[in-house]
């Protein structure tokens, strides 16, 4: 059963939210504070989505959602808010949110959004690259894949820094010990072998002439 997390510092807000999912087939959980939902991640309890307010005491919404990307926490984030501005929506996306939601709002408007985000990203997650640094697994449209140490190092560098060029010699100093001589024609060997297996996704690795290999966002 889904799980969805309400975050929010309005116990009647929560509570409606949480009895309206609920009879839509949701399992549901409540949080006043930022700082008590982050606690109940942080203590390893699973959400499939939270649906989180932006202005609380203390914590912000905002903050708590970019301490959870740092963790490398990427449950999904619909933020309630009553800031809707231009400057707001974006700082709610760039903070690490998949979507917006202004108050006031109906359930109807809150329950659309909640199915577009969990088909959104649960059809990200059966297909393209998924890993897990955890396990050490990576994963070519739900099938697992074997990567070599190196190859899942270089993977995970590149992936964790979409968008930024590497040179050979900065990725030589990510990934090999430095006692280890290795040179620049190793490291295009290793990025070779790792496109062949990335299959269909090999494109995303790209190496542009002075600038280095790059992840190229999807």
């Amino acid at each position: 059963m889904t799980r969805i997390l309400v975050v929010d510092d309005e116990p009647d807000l929560c509570e409606i939210l949480c009895f309206n999912l609920e009879n839509e087939g949701f399992e549901t959980e409540y949080a006043y504070s930022a700082e008590s939902a982050l606690s109940m991640i942080q203590e390893g309890r699973k959400f499939d989505l939270l649906l989180l307010d932006v202005m609380m005491e203390s914590m912000s919404g905002f903050d708590m959602v970019r301490k959870m990307r740092a963790e490398g926490n990427e449950t999904p984030v619909i933020f309630l808010t009553a800031r809707s501005s231009e400057s707001d929506l974006l700082a709610g996306f760039e903070s690490g949110g998949d979507d917006y939601i202004p108050k006031p709002f109906s359930f109807p408007t809150v329950l659309a959004r909640v199915k577009a985000v969990l088909k959104r990203t649960s059809q990200s997650a059966a297909e393209g690259i998924g890993i897990d640094k955890e396990h050490k697994t990576v994963l070519i449209d739900g099938q697992p894949v074997t990567l070599t140490k190196k190859e899942f190092l270089i993977l995970s560098l590149l992936s964790e820094n979409k968008g930024i060029h590497f040179t050979r010699e900065q990725i030589i100093g990510k990934v090999w010990d430095e006692d280890t001589f290795v040179s620049d024609r190793s490291v295009d060997v290793h990025i070779a072998r790792l496109r062949k297996k990335l299959g269909p996704y090999a494109d995303r690795i790209v190496n542009h002439t002075g600038f280095g290999y790059v992840y190229v966002k999807q």
